[in-house]
């Protein structure tokens, strides 16, 4: 995949703690991955929506049993710290 080096301005403290985490050299790739993230979670909101647009909201009972069955993104986190 091509890549292009641009420049960006970036709240101080985040990036302080992104270096932490990554290093320096690994700075772009993570900031590719959150990138890449953000899209995927934009374009479902978008995809959701529109299904809601067109089908109506998902009912709440739904909702509560995906939520009883999915981990939420910080119980992801603290998974993956965990093992």
């Amino acid at each position: 995949m091509r890549t292009e080096k641009v420049s960006l301005t970036l709240d101080e403290e985040l990036l302080t703690e992104a270096r932490e985490v990554v290093g320096a050299r690994g700075l772009s790739s993570y900031v590719n991955r959150a990138l890449r993230q953000q899209l995927q979670h934009d374009r479902l909101a978008g995809l959701l929506a529109e299904l809601e647009q067109k089908h109506g909201p998902i009912d709440p009972r739904v909702l509560e049993e995906v939520r009883q069955e999915w981990p939420t993104p910080q119980e992801r986190v603290a998974k993956r710290r965990d093992d």
